[in-house]
């Protein structure tokens, strides 16, 4: 049997460190923040429903999505945050379950879900465990303002957007506190593979 294990978090917690130190230990990710990235490319579903429903001011003149324009909406509109949610969120989940297939035949996959409480996959018990990383809220501010060079309401109002870190830890299998160096990251998720290695 395949154990997967869901990846969650916050943004800016190191969830792409995380899967960088699987996929160097030869453990598939599959990526939902990439899936959804695919699923928005012109012509794609999530890319037609969301012409469909928020109309085409919000494409470029090459017809991609307008993701600046579409994030200021939704990081300051939680009516339209869920609507985009409700018409992307299935779409991803069937690719996800698509791809799970794939790997049937691996010990361990990893399925990198940044909402994978939000979206209601945990009520799918999609995954055999949830690992969550987690980061005190002013260092997370500090990472997202540096990486995506925005300003502190900017960063603020994203982190708002997703449910709090303490309550996803609270809801996790397992828990990693990501506030050192990334060997100590790499560390505590290799004692994490033998943990589910022994268990399983």
């Amino acid at each position: 049997m395949t154990y997967v294990l869901a990846l969650t978090g916050g943004i800016a917690t190191g969830k792409s460190t995380a899967d960088d130190f699987f996929k160097k230990n030869n453990i598939p990710v599959i990526d939902d923040d990439q899936i959804a990235h695919e699923l928005m490319q012109p012509g794609q579903a999530s890319w037609l429903a969301i012409k469909n429903h928020f109309g085409s001011e919000y494409l470029n003149a090459d017809q991609t999505i307008n993701r600046k324009k579409l994030g200021q909406l939704v990081f300051n509109d939680p009516q339209a945050l869920a609507q985009l949610n409700e018409l992307t969120h299935p779409l991803i989940f069937a690719q996800t379950k698509e791809l799970l297939k794939k790997y049937h035949d691996q010990a361990i996959v990893v399925l990198d879900a940044p909402v994978y409480f939000e979206s209601g996959l945990a009520q799918k018990h999609v995954a055999d465990g949830v690992l969550v990383i987690t980061l005190p809220k002013k260092m997370q501010l500090k990472r997202l303002k540096e990486r995506n060079n925005l300003t502190d309401a900017e960063a603020e109002s994203r982190i708002k957007s997703q449910m709090s870190l303490t309550k996803k830890a609270q809801m996790a299998d397992f828990v990693i506190d990501n506030t050192g160096t990334i060997k100590e990251l790499e560390n505590k998720l290799a004692q994490l593979l033998v943990k589910i290695r022994e268990e399983g």
